[in-house]
């Protein structure tokens, strides 16, 4: 068990992880600098928020820390709470983007994109060296392209990882721990919602968890139904960083943290036991098993940001129907 599913088990969760951050943090150099003028600029009302929180979110494809930018905004006062309501909203859509891209099962093109980005790194590096030191016209596009090529790199990586935890479904599949949790899964597919929910608790990473259950669903070693309960864990899972940001700010910010939190076990709690409608949903749009759990949660999120925007509009309205005091 340790050489035949541990050891591959951690090491395709490791370089998953490590492309995942690579790739967050090359996104992040090349466009963080304008997230925070781009939130204040375009989320003039909570429609707008969801909009830019889920072009935001696929951008830096990292919806945790757009929200944690928005709840930091709000703490200092440059946002309000109507308008960052509906960030949190689009953060949620945002972030299927990385999911439905593992979902086109693109492991095989791994090395080539490790190549390419490989390449790419080192002409800059080159043209960079090349290039007078009181900077030039070249200058300006190399960062960018330097940035593209670390992406392109750790999308490379992700790909490896998922390849790698995908070779592990057979021997998953035969492990008596795996029968165990089958058992039990047979009995209440809350099971799964409780395990997706933990273990993105522990590596504050939603994307990682669903990678993982992806790929066993991919290799057969996870039913669909069992794999969309742990996809709507793992959303439940990520509220507690954005409770982390919370602690120590403003009331508005905390307001901010507990309605990601409802949005997200309101959501859970509404969907648990629609997962075999919602399973059909995602099979009509068609693809593998892996596709199919990445359009679930992709339906899933944006189903409960829908159903909760017109939630975010009661403090514009609450605000606007109190009298104002004379002077």
């Amino acid at each position: 068990m340790l050489s035949s599913i541990l050891i591959p088990a951690l090491l395709g969760f490791a370089v998953f992880m490590l492309g995942m951050k690579l790739m967050e943090a090359a996104l992040h150099r090349s466009a963080g600098r304008y997230v925070a003028a781009a939130v204040e600029r375009f989320t003039r009302t909570p429609l707008h928020g969801l909009a830019s929180g889920a072009a935001i979110s696929a951008v830096l494809q990292s919806s945790t820390a757009v929200t944690v930018i928005a709840i930091g905004m709000v703490n200092a006062g440059i946002l309000t709470l109507p308008r960052t309501l509906g960030i949190v909203l689009g953060t949620n859509v945002g972030t299927c983007l990385t999911t439905e891209l593992i979902g086109l099962e693109l492991e095989r093109l791994a090395g080539p994109l490790l190549l390419a980005a490989l390449a790419g790194w080192l002409l800059t590096a080159a043209l960079g060296e090349m290039s007078p030191s009181g900077g030039s016209h070249r200058q300006r596009w190399l960062g960018p392209l330097r940035s593209a090529s670390l992406a392109v790199f750790g999308f490379a990586l992700l790909l490896a990882g998922i390849s790698v935890m995908k070779s592990i479904g057979a021997a998953v599949q035969a492990s008596p721990f795996y029968a165990w949790f089958m058992e039990r899964s047979d009995d209440s597919l809350l099971w799964g919602l409780l395990a997706g929910a933990a273990l993105t608790a522990v590596v504050h990473s939603s994307a990682a968890v669903i990678g993982m259950a992806m790929s066993l669903a991919a290799a057969g070693a996870m039913p669909p139904e069992l794999g969309i309960a742990i996809v709507i864990g793992a959303n439940v899972g990520t509220c507690l960083t954005a409770v982390l940001a919370s602690i120590g700010g403003s009331r508005a910010g905390a307001g901010v943290a507990w309605f990601h939190v409802a949005l997200n076990v309101g959501g859970a709690a509404l969907f648990l036991p629609l997962t075999p409608q919602l399973a059909a949903a995602a099979a009509w749009f068609g693809g593998g098993a892996s596709a199919q759990l990445a359009h679930a949660q992709t339906l899933f999120n944006v189903a409960c940001s829908l159903l909760a925007l017109p939630l975010c509009y009661l403090p514009l309205r609450r605000r606007s129907g109190r009298p104002r005091r004379d002077s």
